[in-house]
This record gives C-alpha cells, sequence and structure tokens, in this order.
C-alpha cells in the first residue's frame, strides 16, 4: 500500500488540474518546477488544513521530492509509461522538448477549494521565481533526507517537518478510526 493511501486518496482529475494551474502560472513550467510547487502548496496545505491537495504520494528523487501521480501523468503526456487519464490529459497539455509544459485550455476552477487555490498561490509567491538550484536545495528538507533515493517519502515523514506535527498527526490517527 502506498503510503499516504492509509489517509488520503490519490485523485488524477484534481492532480490533471493542480498541473494545468502551475503551469499556466510560472515562467519555465518544467517538471521540475511544478514538482516542487505542489509540493510546498501540499505542506503548506496539511500544514494549515490537514490534508493533501491531490493525493499524490512524494518519491525522493536526487533533485527533492517528486509527486509520484503527477510526475507520471506529464511522462505519459510525453509518450513515456502509462497514467491515468492520460487521454484526458494529452487534451489538456503538451510536453515540448523533455520537460517543458504547455497548457492547452484553462484550469476547471470547480476543482479546487479555497484552501488549495490560497496554498498554491503561497507556493507560486514563495517558490515559483527560483532557480532550478534553489528549488531543489529548498526541498532537501528532512522528510527528503530521510529518505533512500528513489523511495516513497512516507507521509508521516513530512508532517514530522511541520511545526504542527503533533497535532496533526493526531487528527488524522482520529480520521483513520
Amino acid at each position: 500500500m502506498a503510503v499516504n493511501r492509509r489517509y488520503f486518496k490519490y485523485d488524477p482529475e484534481k492532480a490533471l488540474q493542480v498541473i494545468l494551474w502551475i503551469a499556466s502560472r510560472v515562467r519555465s513550467a518544467n517538471f521540475h518546477r511544478i514538482s516542487k510547487i505542489a509540493y510546498f502548496a501540499d505542506r503548506k496545505h496539511l500544514q494549515e488544513y490537514g490534508r493533501q491537495i491531490c493525493g499524490d504520494n512524494y518519491v525522493a528523487m536526487r533533485h527533492g521530492p517528486v509527486p509520484s501521480g503527477i510526475y507520471d501523468m506529464m511522462k505519459a503526456v510525453r509518450g513515456d509509461g502509462p497514467s491515468p487519464l492520460v487521454d484526458k490529459a494529452k487534451e489538456a497539455f503538451d510536453v515540448v522538448g523533455k520537460y517543458t509544459v504547455v497548457p492547452k485550455r484553462e484550469v476547471d476552477p470547480d476543482f479546487f477549494s479555497e484552501s488549495d487555490i490560497e496554498c498554491l498561490e503561497w507556493a507560486m509567491k514563495m517558490y515559483g521565481r527560483k532557480s532550478f538550484d534553489e528549488l531543489t536545495k529548498a526541498s532537501h528538507d528532512a522528510a527528503w533526507k530521510n529518505t533512500d533515493e528513489n523511495d516513497l517519502m512516507d507521509l508521516t515523514t513530512i508532517i514530522k517537518t511541520l511545526p504542527n506535527a503533533k497535532e496533526l498527526l493526531e487528527h488524522l490517527e482520529g480520521i483513520e478510526r
């Protein structure tokens, strides 16, 4: 069982909208930048609201945490492997070159709550203009460091890096019962 499925279910439709949301608002919308903004937005949303935005799992890759479902969707549009909703994703965005995501249509705002947008906007403001190296360094947090390269990052490990970790873990344990 994937590590965050204990608390959250991955929503590929919403993941597609997250890709579109970020790619339509940032310069150099590449796999790395989209992955890092999604990670920071998810961390913020966990901290503030006790849930992830689209329920994705994160993998500790060399250049920082990567949302597995979002990454697979972007790779599938590029032609590298399977992903749920690949046909819908191909209608929504292109991958130019190897890593640049170019939206073909607008984001559907009905997929997002006010808190989702708040945290995505926060992540864009904080990290949207950072360089590849700055994003990599910022995402090499304790959760990433405590996970072997290319392994799934346990959601509790990510939560333990947040200032309200104790309360958040208690909240999530209450949901699980």
